[in-house]
């Protein structure tokens, strides 16, 4: 009988990891490149442009990827976890945010809404990283799941410490923060 139960969860597990995201831990993140729209740059005068973005282009200092469909409901997901970011005040030199907005998953009509926003963003956060995401090919890239948020932190090295496609709890966003602090600190 015990031995059925733990085949079960056995097997359970493997198939859920099977269906898992493509993202492993300390491996760099599955390399895409984003053309249609890409990185958003906010030049002297105020105008935005964007540039081709390279997934390789994340190593070089310690990271926060956030890949967030375009959707409100999904930038709600782990908006603590941005407060906690942004109090604790990470030095722009070795740490930054990169968000990706999958601009492909958002609700019908609500592009420019979306494009706004990132446009705010980046005006309140200039040293921040925005890549606007028009065809998805990040979230099919790295099997992220739909209308959602996931978090991932990088070490310098672009290598993956940690992983959540979802909302985090508030243990796990403690923990992301401390891991952050801890990175920065080698």
């Amino acid at each position: 009988m015990i031995k059925k139960g733990f085949l079960f969860i056995c097997a359970l597990t493997l198939s859920s990891t099977a269906l898992a995201s493509q993202i492993q831990l300390n491996q760099p993140v599955p390399a895409v490149s984003v053309s249609d729209k890409g990185e958003m740059v906010l030049n002297n005068e105020g105008k935005f442009s964007y540039q081709n973005w390279q997934s390789q282009q994340l190593a070089g200092k310690v990271r926060t990827v956030q890949h967030i469909a375009g959707r409100s409901s999904a930038k709600e997901l782990n908006a603590p976890l941005i407060e906690a970011i942004k109090k604790a005040q990470f030095p722009h030199d070795s740490y930054q945010t990169t968000s990706i907005i999958n601009a492909d998953d958002a609700i019908f009509g609500t592009g420019v809404f979306v494009s706004n926003s990132v446009e705010d963003s980046k005006k309140e956060f200039p040293y921040s990283q925005f890549i606007v995401d028009s065809d998805g090919v990040v979230k099919k890239a790295w099997d992220l799941a739909p209308e959602s948020s996931a978090i991932i932190i990088l070490d310098k090295q672009g290598k993956v410490l940690f992983f959540k496609d979802g909302a985090l709890t508030e243990a796990e966003t403690n923990k992301v923060i401390k891991l952050i602090q801890s990175t920065l600190a080698q």
